[in-house]
């Protein structure tokens, strides 16, 4: 069997094994792709009313436990915060997947919404499914592969056009 002929067979059962890793990936990347334009995958970013934060972290954190998806929340309910002065927020993302911004000059609750990006993003490493299992014994081995068909299917596209030129050149 020639090189050509086991590289397409190749091809053939390498795209069954990779159809669900790679959908998943496609589509997931395609969503986060557009995170900040489509604000079902992330809230969109509030403007607050200043750009020099007056009030403490203490203040945001009971900002954020006014709020239905912070109720009582306290710093164990925080997975991070991220501070945006020049916005005049901050970001609070919780641990049950909510966002809340808060203005940093009056404390005042701008946004609350769920964040789905971070659910997004480790679908699309992998992560999701079983942990590092799935992120490097799954999803690494699939895009590797995708790497290498890519690469062969060139070869497969390139190889005929060249044929072609070395049969019709004296």
């Amino acid at each position: 069997m020639s090189l050509y002929a086991t590289n397409r067979r190749l091809h053939y059962w390498a795209s069954a094994f990779l159809f669900l890793p790679l959908a998943v990936i496609i589509c997931s990347g395609l969503l986060l792709q557009v995170k900040k334009q489509v604000p079902w995958v992330q809230p969109a970013e509030q403007r607050g009313t200043g750009t020099s934060p007056t009030i403490t972290l203490e203040a945001v954190l009971a900002a954020v436990g006014t709020t239905r998806a912070g109720a009582g929340a306290g710093w164990d309910a925080v997975n991070r915060v991220d501070l945006r002065p020049a916005k005049g927020i901050a970001k609070v993302w919780l641990t049950n997947g909510w966002e809340v911004q808060v203005d940093l000059v009056n404390g005042a609750v701008l946004h609350e919404a769920y964040r789905r990006s971070d659910l997004i993003e480790s679908l699309h490493d992998g992560s999701f499914f079983a942990g590092d299992w799935s992120k490097l014994g799954l999803f690494l081995p699939a895009g590797v592969a995708l790497a290498l068909m890519w690469g062969t299917g060139l070869w497969m596209f390139a190889r005929p056009i060249l044929q072609r030129r070395r049969r019709a050149s004296p």
